[in-house]
């Protein structure tokens, strides 16, 4: 009897400790992080962009994503794409008023 009683301890306590652990590891893995490697030299039509990142690693860069999540990289220093930072922008203080 105290060698099934202490088996089914043993079972519960193991899962206890595995349902522990697949929580914790789901939880604590890192968030995938993108970094600009090559830019575009292409200019893009600003409409298509519905948000936009700032990179400095390992190149200066602006990364606009298209609302499909399409993700581009380009020199932050065309005027087009100040054009395009400032209208997400505006559309952005448009949403939240």
């Amino acid at each position: 009897m105290k060698l099934h009683t202490a088996a089914i301890l043993l079972l519960f306590w193991l899962g206890v400790f595995t349902a522990h652990t697949v929580k914790g590891s789901v939880s604590s893995q890192p968030m995938r992080k993108f970094s600009c490697v090559k830019l575009s030299t292409k200019q893009w039509n600003i409409r298509n962009f519905v948000n936009y990142e700032k990179k400095q690693v390992p190149i200066d860069a602006i990364m606009f994503i298209t609302a499909g999540g399409i993700r581009i990289c380009v020199s932050p220093n065309q005027k087009w794409v100040q054009a395009a930072i400032k209208r997400i922008d505006e559309s952005r203080a448009a949403k939240r008023k």
